[in-house]
């Protein structure tokens, strides 16, 4: 079979190199694989960045259903996460930083916003004069 055309969404060669180490081997004693890891993550990337259903998958992708089946299992067992981490660490050192952050921030205004109980209580917002005169001279 010729290779598919690619989609925007299709991983680069070079994507691919830095992702593949990241993703998991086939477990043992499983029958082999029918589709590569590197296709099932293409069908991935073009559900999830186009926002077309896991069932409306191009017939050229392997079947919806394994695409699907991955990206849940890799959802459940990390893998997503991992794969975040470990490529947040490489461009961190290539940006010559070390591989972990050493410190995080939090917006405190958030938190104290949701504590209060979200939009109900917030303040309103100030116009400027030009538009509380347009604003009044509409009511």
């Amino acid at each position: 079979m010729e290779p598919r055309k690619p989609y925007p969404t299709d991983l680069t060669d070079k994507e691919w190199a830095f992702i593949e180490p990241y993703v998991p081997e086939a477990k043992r004693g499983g029958r082999p694989a029918q589709y590569s890891k590197r296709e099932i993550l293409d069908g991935i990337f073009y559900s999830l960045r186009g926002g077309c259903a896991w069932r409306l998958l191009p017939h050229d992708f392997p079947p919806w259903e394994i695409v699907y089946h991955y990206f849940w299992l890799w959802r459940r067992d990390g893998t997503w996460q991992h794969i975040h981490d470990m490529l947040r660490g490489d461009v961190r050192v290539a940006m010559g930083r070390q591989r972990q952050p050493s410190a995080g921030s939090i917006d405190s205004q958030s938190v104290k916003t949701t504590e209060k109980g979200g939009s109900t209580a917030t303040m309103r917002t100030n116009m400027s004069m030009v538009a509380s005169a347009i604003f009044s001279s509409i009511r």
